[in-house]
């Protein structure tokens, strides 16, 4: 089992909206960065465990825990004309950008915001604490999945996400 987080803008998808989602389920489609591409295609596995993390937001935080329901396969988004992540250089037979699909498990109440967890000491080393971090979809560290859960009062045991 392997641990990640995944950005969005609370704007464009919010983890609330994953929550409202059919079974709480979605496909973590429009991702357009060959590194995180790559993780989704070739790392993420069913069952893995996953920070949702709302950027672009006042201030930034950690606000809920989901798992990976599917591993990585196409992107459809990739190969519709009227989709805002239409790739038109994709191609179906040989497709570049993949999603996997993910189900919401809990919020974390109140959110791990980012001024927060920059003075955390035992998340020194996270990817998403690096100056110019941008990446959408980054790995976490078991044992920074593991500071994280007790920061948010959570128990990855009986969240289902052992391994």
């Amino acid at each position: 089992m392997a641990y990640w987080l995944f950005k969005s803008e609370p704007s464009v998808f919010s983890f609330a909206d994953l929550m409202a989602a059919p079974d709480r389920r979605t496909g973590w489609d429009g991702v357009r960065n060959h590194q995180a591409r790559n993780f989704l295609r070739d790392q993420i596995q069913v069952g893995d465990g996953i920070l949702f993390y709302h950027s672009n937001a006042d201030p930034p935080a950690i606000v809920g825990v989901a798992r990976v329901t599917r591993a990585g396969h196409p992107d459809p988004t990739a190969f519709n004309p009227d989709d805002p992540h239409f790739d038109p250089k994709s191609d179906p037979a040989r497709p570049t950008w993949y999603q996997v699909e993910i189900e919401g498990i809990v919020a974390i109440a109140p959110p791990l915001e980012l001024p927060r967890l920059r003075k955390e000491t035992r998340l020194e080393g996270m990817e998403l604490l690096r100056k110019g971090s941008r990446l959408s979809v980054q790995p976490v560290s078991p044992e920074h999945f593991e500071v994280i859960m007790n920061l948010a009062g959570l128990d990855r045991h009986r969240l289902g996400l052992t391994g």
